[in-house]
Formats: structure tokens, sequence, C-alpha cells
């Protein structure tokens, strides 16, 4: 290994440590004194919940980790978006589970919670995956009600989501293991089966507090809308436990008699590892994605036996398009290659950048795979597509149109990885959150914008030094340094993937070396939806 390699390796081992050290911070949930409540309790943590609740030894995807993540300071945080989930494996049955943190907030639903948990319902529905609910929240956040009960994506919506899984014969399970408050009551109701956990389950509409002040009646919360009430009395819950193992056991003997469900089908065969060296995917980026590197290097340390069938090989060279197998699934790959090459007419392209040949055969192959029923692997480092006259002229905007119509009506699952940069209209051409993959992951080393940082910044610049001058104010060289340097620290931190995946603009920020393993993993969640949409391609100029 060179210099360059190590100097690359340190740099994206020092992102992926970082990365490290705050889900470490993340995962204690509301700390280790809230921790210790639940104990006291008799209550697991919500992440000891999910931890007995999965087979041993299998693998769990836990989704939106960093929700939430350096958001709602002046409430003291939210890490996680107080909720636990995933995608894990019960009974040997690939599902989803859902577990409120009562640590963080009493479970109380955030705005970013709200988002998460419709997330999570919304791979359930896409997957046709079994979901199972872990109960333990104290309701809506009311100081923030406004930001999470009204709109069309806001709390309300799980519920319809309920009912529509349950069209869709979806299995729902809910565990109540604490509180079940308010709108929230009706979750574990609208599920197939209900089960409570004696002495610390509940469900009620309104508490004891609410209503004494409502109704003037005095009640205890057991009474009210304990489990004894309502496997006894309302005939709400169809089961009750004493402990929480207790109930957690019952969620494994139900998921072990689920009948077989119907497979897409996609084509397996026998996995294998790449030939070439995987711990090498950690140097072969450049350090701060400076420069040009070779995105074949990246494909072949993923692929099965490094074998990569490159689809028009020397047409479009900036989009490398082709087949492969990642742990034995047929997989068709659309990735941005970084490297400095040249057209069929003999010009230079820049790496990373889409023209028009590459944005035309993308399309053509993306068409290809929705074909042959083949999912679909995004590999994206794009900073956009290529302007200036020359690219004008020869229609950039219609090939780009071309593979925006065949990226959004695709039919077969998608999955993007954002390994570096993800700017502009790139971030759309190369199925980016807005156009639906089934699941979005990001490197440490992704940045996520319109445009890149300096020149995003040196616009912003530009349109504030106007403003102040336009008012007859003075701005030195040194006002516009101190200016630019503000502008850039703002613009890069909203770049950067923890911002991303804070915000749910991806499902979470892996370990490069885990990516075979996370796409493997969709690809067995996306082939329990046997329900493919007939391919339908609206109108483009050819």
């Amino acid at each position: 290994m060179n210099i360059t390699f190590n100097r690359n390796e340190d740099w994206m081992k020092l992102l992926w440590s970082d990365t490290n050290q705050h889900l470490d911070k993340i995962k204690s949930g509301g700390g280790k004194k809230s921790i210790e409540k639940q104990h006291e309790r008799k209550k697991l943590f919500a992440r000891e919940r999910v931890d007995y609740l999965i087979d041993k030894g299998s693998t769990f995807v836990e989704i939106g980790a960093f929700a939430g993540f350096d958001m709602y300071h002046e409430y003291g945080g939210c890490p996680a978006a107080g909720t636990v989930s995933g995608i894990g494996y019960v009974s040997g049955r690939q599902c989803i589970i859902v577990a409120n943190d009562q640590t963080v907030k009493a479970g109380a639903w955030f705005p970013i919670a709200c988002k998460k948990n419709l997330r999570m319902q919304e791979i359930a529905m896409e997957n046709h995956l079994p979901i199972i609910y872990l109960v333990d929240s104290a309701g809506v956040f009311l100081p923030m009600q406004d930001e999470i009960f009204p709109d069309k994506e806001h709390f309300g919506r799980i519920f319809r989501n309920n009912a529509k899984m349950s069209a869709m014969g979806i299995t729902q399970i809910a565990a109540v293991m604490g509180a079940c408050v308010a709108g929230g009551a009706y979750l574990p109701i609208m599920s197939d089966e209900t089960l409570m956990v004696e002495g610390n389950g509940s469900i009620y509409l309104a508490g004891p507090y609410l209503v004494k002040a409502a109704v003037g009646e005095d009640i205890d919360s057991e009474t009210l809308g304990g489990a004894v009430t309502h496997t006894e009395i309302s005939g709400i819950a169809d089961y009750k436990f004493d402990t929480e193992q207790a109930c957690l056991d019952e969620i494994k003997k139900i998921m072990s008699k689920l009948g077989p469900s119907p497979m897409a089908g996609f084509n397996r065969a026998t996995p294998s590892l790449p030939l070439k060296n995987q711990e090498e995917l950690w140097g072969i980026m450049h350090e701060k994605n400076a420069k040009p590197y070779n995105m074949l290097d990246i494909i072949e340390r993923m692929v099965d036996d490094s074998t990569f069938d490159e689809f028009k090989k020397d047409y479009g060279k900036t989009l490398l398009c082709g087949y492969a197998r990642i742990d034995g699934w047929a997989v068709g790959i659309v990735a941005n290659q970084r490297l400095i090459t040249k057209s069929r007419k003999g010009e230079m392209q820049l790496g990373g950048v889409i023209y028009n040949d590459s944005a035309d055969k993308a399309a053509r192959f993306i068409l290809n795979c929705n074909q042959k029923k083949i999912p679909l692997i995004f590999l994206q480092d794009v900073t956009g597509f290529m302007v200036g006259s020359r690219s004008e002229h020869g229609g950039i905007i219609k090939d780009g149109a071309k593979l925006v119509n065949a990226v959004s009506n695709s039919i077969v699952p998608k999955i993007t990885i954002i390994i570096g940069n993800s700017y502009g209209a790139g971030n759309y051409a190369m199925c980016g959150k807005a156009y639906d993959p089934r699941f979005i992951f990001a490197w440490p080393s992704a940045k996520i914008a319109v445009m890149g940082g300096e020149q995003a910044a040196k616009t912003l610049l530009q349109i504030q030094v106007s403003s102040m001058k336009a008012k007859q104010k003075e701005v030195s060289a040194e006002d516009e340094k101190k200016l630019l340097d503000k502008i850039t620290g703002a613009y890069e931190k909203q770049t950067t993937s923890y911002y991303a995946a804070a915000h749910l603009w991806v499902d979470a920020i892996i370990n490069p070396l885990d990516t075979r393993k996370m796409i493997s993993e969709c690809i067995a969640a996306a082939n329990h939806n046997p329900h493919l949409d007939d391919l339908k391609i609206g109108v483009f100029q050819v």
C-alpha cells in the first residue's frame, strides 16, 4: 500500500470512528440513570427489549439511529428520535421492530419521532414485512404539538397506516409494556394482536389526571386501563403477562406460527465473497473526496467473485452500469465514475458529472433491469449534470429527464448508497430520497446538498455583499472573509452524513465494509413483496 492509500484509509476510518462514538452515546438513550429507573420498575430498556426479542446471532439492521441527532437542544435533545427500530429476525421470520424508548422524554413523540415511525411503517408496507410494536410512550410531545398533530404526514397517519396494513394482510403485533395514551391508544387496538404487561402496561384515551379534570372521577391507572381491565373487562387486549420477558416470549411463539408468504422471486445463487480484499474499501476514496478515483475498484470489492459485467462499457463513461451478484443476489448497479475519462468523440469528461451519453445509457440500463426483474443498486458520488453551451445544445435536459423518468417509473426495488457527493439534480437522477428507494444508506464520507460547499458559500456571499452595498454599507475584504467563513461553516454542517441521517434523508450511516450485508438484507426484505406493478414509462423525448 502507498502513502496516499494509507492517508485515505486513516481519513475514512477516523470518520467511522467519530460516527461510532456518536452512536455509542445515542444508544444510551436518556442516560444511565433513566435506564436504572426502568430496571427498578422491572422494565427493560428499549434496546434490551429488542435484543431479547430477535434471534440470537441474527442480523439486526437498525434504521434511524441518528434521527433527531443534534436537534431539539431547547428540550434536552431526542436521541434516536426516542425510538429503537429496524429490520430483524424473530423466530426465523424477517420483520420490522419499533420500540419506544421511555428513557427519552417518557417516550413522547417529537416531530422526527413521527417521521421515523412512519418510515418504518412505509418499509413494512413496501416489503410486506410483519411489524412488531413495543409500546411505551407518553404520547405527543405537547410543546411541539402543532408540528406533529394535524397534517397529512403527522401522528394520525400512523393509525391510517395500521388500517391499510391490515387490509394488505400484513401482520401487526403490539406489546404494551408501559404507557399508551390518548391517540396513541389506537395503535395496539388496530394491530392484529395486543399483549400487555401487568403492572406497567396501560391503555387509555385519557389518564387519571385528565379524567379527574374532565369528569371529576377519581381512578388509578391500573383500574382505568391496566392489563387486567383490558383482558378481563373491556376485551381490548388479548394476553396479559407478569413480566416483559414472558410477553416477548409470546411474540416469538406468534411469529413462529405465521404461514409462509409468497416471494417476489429475485434471483439468488450460492453467495461468494469478493476476490479482491474488502478491507481496501477504506482507502480507495481520496481524503475529503478531493481527487478522482476508480469507482470500479469499489464495486469489485463489494460484488461476488469481484465480477462486474459492464453494460455499454465504452459509451457514457461517467456512469458505470452493469450486472453483478451481491451475497448471491442478482443486481444491476448504476454508479458514478469518478475518473476523468474521454468521450467517444475524444473529449475529456469530468468524473462524478453526468453527461448526455451517460444519462442515455443509464436510462436504458434501468429499463433492462426492470424487464429482467433485477433489483437496482445506485452508488452515488455525483456533482450533478454537465452544464455549458455544448451540453445544452446537445440536449442535456432531455437526456437528464429521460434518466429521471426511468428512475421514477422503475418498479424493481431500488437501494441507494451515498458514498461521496450527492449534489443537485445528480441526487435525483441517482435515486435520492425523493425517488422512493426501498432503502437509502450513507457512508460517513457522504455529502448531500444542492451544490458543493465552496460554490454555494461563494454564491451566498455574493448575494449578501450585493445586498449590503445596495444599502450603502461598506464591505472590506476582511468583512467578506469573516462572512464567507460563517456561511461556509453553516453550509458545510448541513451537508454532512450526520445532518442527512438526523433528518431521515438516509436510513442509516453505515460502515463501508457492511455495505454488502446491508444490500443483501434489504433485497431479502424486498423479496417478501411479490406484487410488482406493470412497467409503465411516461412520455419523454428520445
